[in-house]
């Protein structure tokens, strides 16, 4: 059943749409594809963020004027269906790639990316390059990645240090011990405790040069005492 003006111009403005924000498309084509696959096509399209269309033609080159897929869409031949997204295009062409390969009535005619449209061995290039998701957690790793190995080594170095610190410590590295300089106090005071016995010392010879007998002394002076009575009772008996 031939469409309508009307209807065909809905189409052109429905498809226009949904074209308008999308940033990548795959033209393919296919043969006695049956409903059952058609559907399974869809499911896996709408899975990676696409979308999927059986176009005309003329449709589709009227549709995606003044859009980024606008080249991938002008002078197709033949049956035509195209699944577009404003997503991840890595992912668009993974999924079709996968789903192709075990049905072979569906073939790539073209594909665009950004504007710049790609043939069937750059579709099959594309599907082998990581996602979208894949990129960023790469890039993540490597932008944490110096931060982490700084971070061990800032902290290994300190406990290197310490180590290294400590066991010099040990082993007196850093100089001679204050231990001995404390010893040295004792042997400075020693005069100090043998004064009182320079200060007897220096008594006794002053007692000596008076004409003092010293304490040990005592003998002679008992004798020269005893000598000077026995001269008294003698003198006294004799008168």
């Amino acid at each position: 059943m031939a469409l309508t003006k009307a209807k065909k111009n809905a189409k052109v403005k429905q498809l226009a749409t949904e074209l308008e924000t999308s940033t990548s498309a795959i033209i393919g084509t296919f043969k006695g594809l049956t409903a059952s696959k058609d559907f399974e096509l869809r499911k896996v399209i709408r899975a990676a963020g696409g979308n999927y269309h059986v176009v005309k033609n003329k449709l589709a080159a009227k549709s995606a004027e003044g859009t980024k897929v606008e080249a991938a869409l002008q002078g197709l031949k033949g049956v035509s269906s195209v699944a577009y997204t404003s997503g991840d295009p890595v992912a668009l062409a993974k999924a079709l790639s996968t789903w192709v390969k075990d049905n072979a009535e569906f073939t790539f005619k073209l594909g665009i990316v950004d504007g710049k449209v790609i043939d069937v061995a750059q579709i099959d290039s594309l599907a082998k390059l990581p996602g979208k998701e894949e990129l960023f957690s790469k890039l993540l790793f490597l932008i944490q990645s110096p931060a982490q190995r700084l971070a061990t080594v800032i902290n290994a170095t300190g406990r290197n240090l310490a180590v290294v610190v400590n066991m010099a410590a040990e082993q007196g590295k850093f100089g001679a011990p204050a231990a001995p300089v404390a010893e040295a106090a004792p042997v400075a005071e020693a005069p100090a405790a043998e004064a009182p016995v320079a200060e007897v010392a220096a008594a006794h010879v002053e007692e000596s040069a008076a004409g003092e007998q010293p304490s040990g002394a005592e003998q002679p002076e008992n004798g020269t005492a005893s000598q000077a009575g026995e001269a008294a009772s003698s003198e006294a008996a004799e008168g």
